[in-house]
C-alpha cells in the first residue's frame, strides 16, 4: 500500500525528508534495557525529544513551509505565517519562520502551559492567547488569514504536515526493518497518520497502535462516530494531545482510519506513572504526550512478549510544575 487518502504517499514522505534536511534532525532509536526486561520484549524509544525545538512537530512545519516556497516562491510568506497550537507546533512554526526571517503569529488557548508560550516567544514569534480551546484559537487564525493575508501552517490536517511527520516512519523502518509494532500518541492525527503511512507502505504487517487521553479524545470519538465531532477540551498532563480535529477535517481523519490497527485510551494516573518511569529508568525528561505509549502498555497489559516495539517519545516540553503534579499523582 503506497497511496493513502488525500495525496499521502511514500513518495511524498521521501520528498519531505529532502526538504527538511538542515532543519529537523534524524533522531536516535535506542533500546531500553529496563523496559525490555519489564515487558519481555525489545522496547525501542524514538527520541524526538532531540529535535532543535524539543518535539517532532518541526518535521511537518519545516516541510510545509519549504514546499510553499518551492512551489510558489518566497513572496507567498510576505505577510507572515500563522497557526493555532497546543504548544509544540507553534514552537516549530516559530523556529522555521525565524530561520527564514518571516514574521510568525501563534494563537494559543488558555490551556497551553506558560512554558510552551514562553518558548515560542523566545523565538521571536507573536503569541496570542485566545479562548479555552484550540478550536477557539483557530477563530483568530482564520481572521488573520482573511484580514492580513497571512499564510496558515496547520498543526496537523494537511498532507504536507503529515508527510513531514511521516519521515519518522522512514527512520523507524531503516533502523528497525523488522519492527512488529509502533505505538504513537493520537490527537489531530498528523503524527500517527504520517508514521502509519510510511510504515504501512514499507512493511504492512507492522501494527500501528494509537493512544489517546481518557477524556477529550477528539480523533477517537470522531472515528467511533464515523465523522469528525467536537469534544470538550480538558486539562491534562498530556496537554499536547488536546484539541479538536476540525469538523471540516479533510486529511487526517481518513488517514488515521486507514492506517491505525488498534487504539487505547489512558488515564491521567497512567500517564503520570509513565512520565516518572521514563525519567527514572532512561534519565529522559518527557512531556505527558511522549509517555502515553508506555502508559498504554502498562495500563492495558498489551501483550508484546517477544516483539520489537517502538515508542515515540514525541517531545520534552514539560514544565517543572507539571512534572511535580505527575510525581504527586503517581505517588512518587
Amino acid at each position: 500500500m503506497s497511496q493513502f487518502p488525500h495525496g499521502i504517499s511514500l513518495a511524498s514522505v521521501y520528498q519531505a525528508r529532502r526538504r527538511i534536511g538542515g532543519q529537523a534532525v534524524r533522531t536516535p532509536l535506542i533500546r531500553s534495557h529496563a523496559l525490555s526486561q519489564r515487558f519481555d520484549a525489545e522496547i525501542l524509544l524514538k527520541l524526538e525529544t532531540q529535535q532543535p525545538t524539543g518535539a517532532f512537530k518541526l518535521r511537518g512545519a519545516a516541510n510545509m513551509i519549504a514546499a510553499l516556497i518551492e512551489h510558489h516562491g518566497r513572496d507567498i510568506l510576505a505577510a507572515g505565517v500563522v497557526t493555532a497550537s497546543t504548544g509544540n507546533h507553534g514552537r516549530a512554526v516559530a523556529y522555521a519562520a525565524a530561520r527564514l526571517g518571516v514574521p510568525a503569529t501563534i494563537c494559543l488557548s488558555r490551556l497551553v502551559p506558560a512554558n510552551k508560550a514562553a518558548a515560542i516567544e523566545a523565538l521571536g514569534a507573536e503569541v496570542r492567547r485566545v479562548g479555552e480551546s484550540q478550536d477557539e484559537a483557530f477563530g483568530e487564525v482564520e481572521r488573520l488569514v482573511r484580514e492580513r493575508g497571512m499564510t496558515l501552517i496547520p498543526p496537523f490536517d494537511d498532507p504536507l504536515i503529515a508527510a513531514g511527520q511521516g519521515t519518522i516512519g522512514l527512520e523507524l523502518m531503516e533502523d528497525a526493518p523488522d519492527l512488529d509494532r509502533v505505538i504513537v500518541g493520537l490527537s489531530g492525527g498528523g503524527l500517527l497518520g504520517g508514521i502509519g503511512a510510511a510504515v504501512k507502505a514499507i512493511r504492512p504487517e507492522t501494527r500501528v497502535t494509537g493512544v489517546s487521553l481518557a477524556r477529550g479524545a477528539a480523533m477517537w470519538e470522531s472515528l467511533r462516530a464515523g465523522r469528525p465531532v467536537q469534544v470538550e477540551e480538558v486539562e491534562s498532563l498530556a496537554d499536547s494531545l488536546g484539541g479538536g480535529i476540525g469538523l471540516d477535517n479533510r486529511c487526517t481523519f481518513a488517514l488515521v482510519r486507514e492506517v491505525m490497527d488498534d487504539h487505547f485510551q489512558v488515564s491521567e494516573k497512567a500517564i503520570a506513572h509513565a512520565m516518572i518511569d521514563i525519567l527514572e529508568s532512561e534519565k529522559l525528561l518527557v512531556e505527558g504526550a511522549a509517555a502515553v505509549g508506555l502508559a498504554a502498555l502498562a495500563e492495558h497489559g498489551i501483550d508484546v512478549s517477544g516483539q520489537r516495539v517502538a515508542l515515540i517519545l514525541s517531545g520534552n516540553g514539560v514544565a517543572l510544575e507539571t512534572l511535580d503534579r505527575a510525581r504527586q499523582l503517581a505517588g512518587r
